[in-house]
């Protein structure tokens, strides 16, 4: 299953190395990519409730989840 997370505040490529290092820690998760432009991570996940998993991750490092598209 392929999703996309909206991420409000990432605002350097630093960020952007903060949320693919948290994320890419979680098991199940594969094929990541977090754009700085539109604010999104992409990635295919093994399951459903990664989601959330995925969720708290982004939102460890400090930043807000506005939308999850699945």
């Amino acid at each position: 299953m392929t999703i996309s997370i909206q991420i409000d505040g990432m605002h350097c490529d630093g960020c952007v190395r903060s949320v693919e290092k948290a994320a890419s820690s979680v098991e199940g998760v594969s094929n990541l990519s977090v754009n700085l432009e539109n604010g999104k991570l992409t990635a295919d996940i093994a399951r459903p409730e990664l989601i959330d998993k995925l969720k708290g991750v982004i939102e460890d490092c400090g930043f807000d989840v506005t939308g999850v598209t699945a």
